[in-house]
C-alpha cells in the first residue's frame, strides 16, 4: 500500500516555495531559516518512523477487521460514510489530545513554532504512532472498512490540512467558512491568546467544532507557538521536550496517583496551582 503523504510530498515542496517566494516579495517575514530547518527536520523524522510505525498501525486494524461486523463495498456511498467518520474520529482524536498530557506530549510538536506558515504543517510529532493515537480509529475495522481504506482516508485528511497552514488566505467564501476547515479557523488553532487556545480542532469539516461548542472565529490577531514556548531548533529536543517536562514532574516526592495526573490530565495541570490549564486561564 502507497502512502498518499509520501506521493504529496513534492506537492509539498512546491507550495512551500512558492509561498516562500511571495511571503519575501511581500516584504513580511513569514519563514526563518532556524525555525524551517526544525519544521523540515521533525517532517522528515516523522516520515522515517511513520514507515515503521505504520506496519504497526496496519497490524493493529487488520487483527480488528477479522472481526469485523460487516464487509463494506466501497462505492461512493461507503466512501463518503467512511470520510465522515474518520473526520468525526479525527476530531476527538486532537481534541483529547489538547484534554490529555499524555496525549498532548507527542501533539504539542505541532505547536511549537512561532511562525505559521507552510513548513509549520510539516512539523509532526514522532511518538503519536508509538503512544497509541491510531487507537481513535480502531472502530472503523470493526465495522467493516478495510485497513487499507481507513488509513488511505486518514492520509487524505492530513494531505487536506496542509494548506491551511497560511497566512496568505485571509477569508474564503462564506459557505467554504461555515463548512471547512480554512486558514482563518486553524490560525486560531494555533494561536496563544487565552480565548483561542484549546479550540477548532477540526480535520476537514469545521462542523464537529460548531456542534461540540469548540468553535471560535478569528478575530483579532493570533501569536503563535506554545504558552511556553520551548527554545530550541534542534529537531531531537523538539521531538521530546514535552516528555522530558513529564519525566521531571515524574521525579517529583508527590504520590504516585498525582505524579499520574501529571501524565492525563489536561496540559497546564499541578498539583500546587503554580501552573494553569487552559479552562482555568479563561476562568480568570
Amino acid at each position: 500500500m502507497i502512502d498518499p503523504v509520501l506521493i504529496a510530498i513534492p506537492l509539498f515542496v512546491l507550495l512551500i516555495s512558492v509561498e516562500l517566494f511571495l511571503t519575501v516579495k511581500l516584504k513580511y517575514e513569514a519563514y526563518t531559516k532556524s525555525d524551517t530547518f526544525g519544521s523540515l527536520s521533525m517532517g522528515v523524522g516523522s516520515v522515517l518512523v511513520g514507515g515503521a510505525t505504520k506496519i504497526i498501525v496496519f497490524a493493529a486494524y487488520s487483527f480488528v477487521y477479522q472481526y469485523r461486523l460487516f464487509s463494506f463495498e466501497m462505492n461512493l456511498p461507503f466512501i463518503v460514510l467512511l470520510f465522515l467518520l474518520d473526520d468525526f474520529c479525527y476530531y476527538w482524536f486532537h481534541r483529547l489530545s489538547h484534554s490529555s498530557r499524555f496525549l498532548w506530549a507527542s501533539h504539542s510538536i505541532h505547536h511549537s513554532s512561532k511562525k505559521y506558515n507552510l513548513s509549520t504543517a510539516i512539523r509532526q510529532t514522532w511518538t503519536g504512532d508509538l503512544t497509541g493515537a491510531f487507537l481513535f480509529w480502531i472502530l472503523l475495522p470493526f465495522i467493516g472498512f478495510s485497513p487499507e481504506w481507513v488509513m488511505t482516508m486518514k492520509a487524505i485528511s492530513l494531505i487536506y490540512q496542509f494548506w491551511i497552514h497560511t497566512e496568505l488566505i485571509s477569508k474564503l467564501p462564506s459557505w467554504y467558512e461555515f463548512l471547512f476547515n480554512t486558514p482563518s479557523h486553524h490560525r486560531v488553532h494555533h494561536a496563544t491568546q487565552v480565548n483561542y487556545l484549546d479550540r477548532n480542532h477540526a480535520g476537514v469539516l469545521i462542523i464537529w467544532d460548531k456542534l461540540f461548542g469548540t468553535f471560535v472565529p478569528e478575530v483579532e490577531k493570533p501569536i503563535y507557538g506554545l504558552v511556553t514556548n520551548i527554545k530550541t531548533f534542534n529537531p531531537f529536543k523538539i521531538a521530546f521536550a514535552e516528555w522530558k517536562l513529564v519525566f521531571e514532574d515524574f521525579k517529583k516526592k508527590i504520590p504516585l496517583t498525582v505524579k499520574l495526573k501529571y501524565l492525563f490530565m489536561p496540559p497546564g495541570w499541578s498539583h500546587d496551582n503554580s501552573r494553569k490549564t487552559s479552562a482555568q486561564m479563561r476562568e480568570e
